[in-house]
């Protein structure tokens, strides 16, 4: 075959495999239009086929429920697990929603619930870094930007090695007035951005580094756990406002988030304390309702690549 017609071929392909997307992509735009009582019926069907069919990642979400509460039984265990593929699959078709969800339902669904600490920071002139956990549903945090007193809202994602994928995530996230940074770049644009009170930064903060950056690991849910110190440098550094998001499921399709400041216990934060802070946050806030916690996904996979662990719980 000469090289014009590979060339060709492979320009054909990229063509059709961006039509494909594209026509996915509408897809997705429609479906997102329908009501939640509708989607969730998508959502019985995932769970039913998920939990007593194909069983997606059963081994690993058993292991992690087995490490993190060695107290509970076998049944425990067994009945955490099947709540936790039924919040999983609302996730799913939540996270769908989120194509085309409006403004006006989005903040009927979510409830903000002690909006005075971001009066508060504003008036300290103190940029805001907003802290929460992989538990249901933290996609839907977005329209928080429509209530808060600050000017710019940065949800911090991290980035999907598809270009197409990225691109649509991050315009989901950009709705609501929000602008939206990629994990990299965003300590960046703190450090050099005017720290007045005017910037929230908001943060998925439990999530799992790579083995070759893992600088320190502490105790969480009764695992040794490597965590991100991005976010802790920047607390021994500067003078912002830690906010941790509480995350909780009132019912089907409803959810509430409870801001609580964090504060040092001196005048200024020092190194690790605002990490330890917020996984003990996060740790009470699982432990009353474990099954809306991501557990699917693989957090302590590089708990043996820790070298400086801290025991202390404080």
């Amino acid at each position: 075959m000469s090289i014009c017609m590979q060339r060709y071929n492979h320009i054909f392909i990229i063509r059709k495999f961006a039509c494909f997307m594209n026509f996915l992509i509408k897809i997705l735009n429609l479906i997102s239009k329908l009501p939640l009582k509708i989607l969730y019926v998508f959502s019985d069907i995932i769970f039913f086929l998920n939990y007593y069919m194909v069983g997606y990642r059963k081994n690993v979400i058993t292991k992690n429920l087995k490490n993190s509460f060695p107290e509970k039984s076998e049944q425990e265990i067994k009945e955490i697990r099947k709540k936790f593929y039924r919040n999983f699959s609302d996730y799913l078709v939540e996270t769908i929603k989120s194509f085309g969800i409006s403004e006006a339902e989005s903040r009927v669904r979510m409830q903000h619930i002690n909006q005075e600490v971001f009066h508060e920071a504003k008036e300290e002139g103190k940029n805001i870094i907003l802290l929460a956990g992989h538990v249901f549903n933290w996609e839907w945090i977005n329209a928080l930007a429509t209530i808060i007193p600050q000017d710019h809202c940065h949800p911090v994602y991290r980035k999907v090695n598809n270009d197409f994928w990225e691109n649509q995530m991050k315009n989901v996230r950009n709705k609501f007035g929000n602008e939206a940074l990629e994990a990299k770049e965003v300590i960046l644009n703190i450090v050099r951005s005017k720290n007045d009170g005017s910037s929230a930064y908001m943060f998925v903060a439990d999530q799992t580094p790579h083995s070759s950056h893992i600088t320190y690991g502490l105790e969480f849910l009764n695992q040794r756990t490597p965590v991100f110190t991005g976010y802790d440098r920047l607390a021994t550094k500067m003078d912002l406002a830690f906010i941790y998001c509480e995350m909780k499921k009132v019912k089907r399709g409803f959810y509430q988030v409870n801001y609580h400041r964090i504060y040092p216990d001196g005048e200024k934060f020092v190194e690790h304390e605002v990490i330890k802070k917020f996984h003990k946050l996060l740790e009470n806030t699982i432990n009353k309702r474990p099954d809306n916690y991501l557990w699917s996904h693989r957090k302590w996979k590089y708990q043996d690549s820790i070298k400086n662990f801290d025991s202390d719980k404080k």
